[in-house]
């Protein structure tokens, strides 16, 4: 894999995780405040969540990047 493949398929993979963890803990706030949106959660907790989807990503990108280097998949047999 490619340099420029790695990239885009770690941004991918990050990506698609972050939409998965960015609900976790999110609660709507008790008492909103006029001006607020009212499904806005109290504490988003974003540099957590972001964290916590780089290091998912990272095992996620590992795995594919084994399992492409290795030749379990190929992926040009699949195009030819």
């Amino acid at each position: 894999m490619g340099w420029v493949s790695s990239i885009v398929t770690f941004l991918v993979i990050w990506w698609i995780v972050f939409f998965m963890v960015l609900p976790w803990g999110a609660q709507r706030p008790d008492h909103h405040e006029v001006g607020h949106e009212v499904g806005a959660p109290a504490k988003p907790r974003i540099l957590t969540k972001m964290a916590v989807t780089t290091g998912v990503a990272a095992i996620l990108f590992a795995i594919a990047w084994v399992v492409h280097d290795s030749g379990l998949i190929s992926f040009r047999e699949v195009v030819s």
